[in-house]
């Protein structure tokens, strides 16, 4: 038997419960999962890409152990298609929040689909309770001064809490 291997691309900044509603989901239906963090040299991100390693693999990892799921976190600059082949990935993981999301979605998996026919792209749906939650809004919240508790999980709290601080 193939082994099922899924790559979930993001900039993952911060990892949010909705990223890891879509990771539990995922963990579900596949032999292993790779989270693929987006590194766009033209932005300045909230954390590093070291500080989003740490703590994707922080909070993923008991996910990927409870359902028996092997984990992998890698970082790309270039196509996710590139990325998805380096890794062997045949899967590509996309979380849908809403109707904005599908659109913008069928055109990139359009795109994907001609350039590498042999990655098919698996749409999840976000829970209801995590379905509001986007990686900007919780860093607007943040730096603001606001509660981001419900929305991400306490070790990307913490982190916030410190970098804000420091």
């Amino acid at each position: 038997m193939t082994d099922k291997i899924a790559i979930y691309p993001g900039s993952f900044d911060p990892i949010t419960l909705g990223h890891l509603d879509i990771v539990e989901r995922a963990c579900h239906i596949v032999d292993k999962l790779v989270l693929a963090i987006g590194v766009h040299h033209g932005k300045k991100p909230f954390f590093s890409k070291d500080e989003r390693f740490a703590l994707i693999n922080q909070v993923v990892a008991p996910i990927a152990r409870d359902t028996n799921t092997v984990l992998e976190v890698v970082a790309f600059d270039d196509l996710v298609i590139d990325v998805a082949k380096r890794v062997d990935a045949t899967i590509l993981i996309r979380g849908l929040r809403d109707g904005t999301d599908f659109d913008y979605e069928m055109q990139m998996t359009g795109m994907n689909e001609t350039l590498a026919p042999e990655i098919h792209t698996i749409y999840l749906p976000s829970s209801g309770a995590v379905r509001h939650i986007a990686a900007s809004l919780v860093r607007q919240v943040a730096t603001l001064g606001g509660d981001i508790s419900p929305f991400v999980p306490d070790a990307v709290q913490a982190a916030f809490q410190q970098k804000l601080t420091s």
